[in-house]
């Protein structure tokens, strides 16, 4: 019905409720869920290949036409790259989720899980807004459901309906700008409103709605001044849950901006541009000094992502190819950096009941596997040469001196050190400080949380060894939204 990655998703979450109850009736539900779930989204992950070979290998874009003309599919590089992004955050998530979520249900958990995983390859082949925005409200709608899950504590409830009511109202904000354009052009097809809009001057409406978009997808991404939900959701959150929330649900956020400002709004650049680089800068600078106060160690990550959504905001708003494709770099690189480091935290909080970075000092002296990923992950949020982030984030920072917009470039560089002083300090806490009394009772965390931990550690130091491939693939996706 829609693409045959998407209609294999749907199908599967109606089925999870069913090997739900069959779980229950051989006393293996968890164990089950986990290897069903796993399954399905490994299957997927390599339908990509086959099903998506004309885009990958030939054609720019491929259009999926058995659905209305104001809600059909369409399948670009860009799309092909953040599901190849999700599924990488997806499956590492789902195997550490064979520990969560402690005493709630599980086959619940597991259908919002995948419900939300679906949700965002919807959002990803939308041809059309009208379709984007539907999978959109589906997936936060999941994530709302995911923050909260662990509803018998106040923590949870508090930051569910906190992001619940901030993402609201980034989505009324989206609607509205969905309106205007609409009735500016009288389609919502992405491909008709880039036509139409391509030559356009601007009139006030026009840039009213950019702005609005700006604003709606921004409070996604975690943009500075409409960040406050990020912080509580992603600490309140069950750790597989803030991993994919900072890995992809909040790239996600970014992805709107691109596939619009790129597309619909690429005749008012300049305007956005300078939007763009006021926001990066506040994102970058609130959400690193923000950090660098942090004792909770899940706090600390999530004002990470907030500095993190930053840089990817200002090669967005350097606009050129090579900026597009370092920021696209940055979104996979940290999604997976930032997996990793959230998953390690989870694997810490299931070992030693505490999120407090102070307590858990030593830890590696109990917990050796799981400090030496938190180990890589914390350096590669550090930009230490020869890990994944380091690529990325030169790419911007050259992007912005061969655009003359070297300042841009000075004020990154000046956030990098500010992310490596609390990396640093991470590392530090963990690697080279006495145990206390909470981290010597730790134990290793067990094999099914050590095996996505280790597998995202690898992936971070294949990509600093060999970045060219990645590199390749990133430019390409930048290359496919041309107009």
């Amino acid at each position: 019905m829609f693409t045959p990655l998407l209609d294999v998703l749907l199908i599967s979450v109606l089925a999870t409720p069913l090997v739900g109850l069959i779980g229950r009736r051989v006393k293996h539900e968890r164990l089950l869920l986990t290897v069903y779930i796993t399954s399905v989204l490994i299957i997927s992950f390599i339908i990509i290949p086959t099903s998506y070979q004309e885009v990958l290998w030939g054609k720019g874009r491929v259009a999926i036409n058995s659905l209305p003309e104001e809600a059909f599919m369409e399948v670009d590089k860009l799309s092909i790259f953040m599901t190849v992004t999700l599924f990488i955050v997806g499956i590492a998530s789902s195997i550490f989720s064979a520990r969560e979520p402690g005493r709630v249900s599980v086959t619940g958990y597991y259908t919002i899980f995948l419900g939300m995983i679906a949700s965002i390859v919807g959002v990803v082949f939308s041809g059309s807004l009208f379709t984007l925005f539907i999978f959109w409200e589906i997936m936060c709608l999941c994530s709302y459901a995911l923050v909260a899950f662990r509803r018998e504590r106040w923590e949870p409830i508090e930051a569910g309906y906190k992001y619940l009511i901030m993402s609201s109202a980034g989505s009324i904000t989206v609607l509205f700008a969905l309106s205007f354009l609409y009735g500016l052009t009288g389609t919502l097809s992405i491909p008709y409103l880039t036509a139409s809009l391509l030559d356009s001057q601007g009139s006030p409406i026009l840039y009213m709605s950019l702005l609005m978009i700006i604003i709606g997808f921004g409070l996604q991404a975690g943009m500075v001044p409409f960040h406050t939900w990020l912080p509580d959701a992603h600490m309140a959150a069950a750790s597989p849950i803030s991993a994919i929330l900072s890995g992809v649900v909040v790239k996600i956020g970014i992805y709107g901006l691109i596939r619009l400002l790129f597309n619909v709004f690429l005749s008012t650049q300049n305007a956005w541009q300078a939007v763009l680089s006021v926001f990066a800068v506040l994102t970058m600078f609130i959400g690193n000094l923000s950090a660098l106060f942090q004792d909770d160690l899940k706090r600390l990550l999530a004002y990470s992502t907030i500095a993190n959504t930053g840089y990817i905001l200002l090669g967005l708003a350097l606009g050129s190819q090579r900026a597009l494709a370092g920021s696209l770099f940055q979104i996979l690189n940290h999604a997976v950096i930032k997996t990793l480091l959230f998953l390690c935290a989870g694997a810490f909080l299931h070992s030693t009941r505490t999120r407090s970075l102070s307590e858990i000092a030593g830890i590696r002296e109990s917990m050796p596997a799981t400090s030496i990923a938190f180990t890589v992950g914390a350096l590669s949020l550090a930009t230490f040469p020869g890990l994944n982030v380091f690529w990325s984030e030169l790419m911007i920072i050259t992007a912005g001196i061969e655009s003359n917009m070297s300042l841009l470039s000075f004020l990154m560089i000046i956030n990098l050190a500010l992310s490596a002083a609390y990396a640093l300090r991470m590392i530090y806490t963990v690697i080279v400080k006495k145990a206390t009394s909470t981290s010597r009772k730790a134990k290793e965390a067990p094999m099914l949380m050590l095996l996505p931990v280790l597998s995202l550690a690898a992936i971070s130091i294949i990509i600093g060894v060999y970045p060219s491939p990645f590199i390749s693939f990133v430019e390409a996706s930048a290359t496919s939204l041309k107009p």
